[in-house]
């Protein structure tokens, strides 16, 4: 029987337990996803006081453009992955792509330059398997499970940047960046051992609800899954920008040296994880998930706000980055989720390459466009844009709908 919802709530998912295999699948898809994301964040806190020690380091541009461009070769190549996911089978795809990866992960450890940076960040990117990844978990899971897993995923990710932020600042200080970029590519061989042995075999759509011919044709690009897409893009193109501007604030207006950051962004990211997680569990047993969404993203949009006209004082600057924080874990956990429960069955797949490829956008844009409006306008210019742009996203966000029910 097909369930509604009302528009002012999510729907509640019947509680029914996890099995040993979905357990099982979504740990480990949730690690290989993590040990990815963790690989491209760990330089987000250095990089730009690193940079400055390279030919052209101090051009803002030029750093946002190596923070951010493997988001766009990810962009270019989600799509074709996630489809190639769909008829080759998923553990190929992703192994090939972790294979890609690593190669990009050790071009960019042995340069020494800039433009050499930019180009292994490149082929990193072209790695693009978080949409097979995803379509995966989605084969290995049934629809009242989808949430846990996909959230596993998110709070991964969640857990990958908190991670990324506090060892940064140490591995920099022993090993630096060109150690950890091999360091990256160590961890994604790692991964491909754990997706060859570890990760179960799933036929694809094991738990997909039975579908009728013309299923296969709905569309992947409905209101519902665009407003969500563009969520997505948002947030990472929030995260990238900022890190252009941050780690330079800590330093200047705290005197806290990139080696001891940690002392600050530990504290923080924890203290927000532990305030973000029991918010979702409380939310979603309480039906209150799109009240908790949009709360979130206009605590991100007055965060931004609040770094670009204060910034500068000690108390703001930690305040703004743990509410930042807190938004940021809510949807890491909650965007995944939805649009597996939004995507048509027989598409998720390319729905989720979409997804991903959005998201990948946003990170290429967020350093890009961060890093041009830090050089031709100032550091306030950069929070600024992000608020206005989470501002469009605030009006994106209201109409933001629960997805349909399933039939069980």
């Amino acid at each position: 029987m097909t369930t509604t919802a009302s528009p002012e709530t999510f729907p509640k998912v019947p509680r029914i337990p996890m099995s040993a295999q979905e357990r099982r699948s979504s740990m480990t898809l949730a690690s290989i996803y993590g040990l990815r994301m963790l690989g491209l964040f760990l330089i987000l806190p250095v990089f730009a006081i690193y940079s400055r020690t390279l030919p052209g380091g101090r051009d803002p541009f030029l750093v946002g453009l190596a923070l951010g461009i493997y988001g766009l070769t990810q962009a270019a190549l989600q799509i074709p992955f996630g489809l190639a996911s769909d008829r080759f089978g998923r553990k190929p795809v992703m192994i090939f792509g972790m294979v890609i990866f690593a190669i990009g992960s050790f071009m960019a450890g042995v340069s020494h330059t800039l433009d050499g940076i930019i180009l292994g960040r490149a082929v990193q990117g072209a790695g693009a398997i978080s949409a097979a990844i995803s379509a995966l978990i989605a084969d290995s899971t049934r629809d009242e499970n989808r949430t846990k897993a996909m959230a596993m995923v998110g709070m991964t990710i969640g857990m990958s940047f908190i991670i990324s932020l506090v060892a940064a600042p140490l591995l920099y200080r022993s090993i630096g960046v060109p150690g950890m970029f091999v360091l990256t590519g160590v961890l994604a061989l790692v991964a491909i051992a754990v997706i060859r042995w570890v990760v179960p075999d799933m036929p694809m759509n094991a738990h997909a609800a039975p579908q009728i011919p013309s299923a296969s044709r709905e569309s992947v690009l409905t209101p519902a899954l665009l407003r969500l897409h563009f969520s997505i893009f948002v947030v990472n193109f929030t995260q990238v920008a900022m890190f252009l501007v941050v780690p330079l604030a800590l330093v200047r207006y705290m005197g806290i040296s990139v080696q001891h950051q940690w002392m600050v962004y530990l504290p923080v990211t924890l203290g927000s994880f532990l305030l973000a997680v029991p918010g979702i569990i409380w939310a979603e047993a309480r039906g209150k998930m799109r009240a908790v969404f949009i709360a979130s993203v206009a605590l991100m949009m007055l965060t931004m706000l609040g770094f670009a006209f204060d910034y500068r004082k000690p108390i703001t600057l930690i305040l703004a980055l743990f509410l930042f924080f807190v938004a940021f874990n809510v949807m890491e956990a909650l965007l995944p989720s939805l649009v597996s429960r939004t995507a048509p069955p027989a598409r998720k797949g390319l729905a989720l390459g979409i997804y991903n490829t959005t998201q990948s956008l946003g990170l290429f844009a967020g350093g890009a466009v961060g890093g041009w409006v830090a050089r031709s306008w100032s550091s306030e210019g950069v929070f600024l844009a992000c608020a206005a742009l989470s501002l469009i996203w605030l009006g994106v966000a209201w109409f933001i709908q629960p997805p349909p029910g399933r039939a069980h």
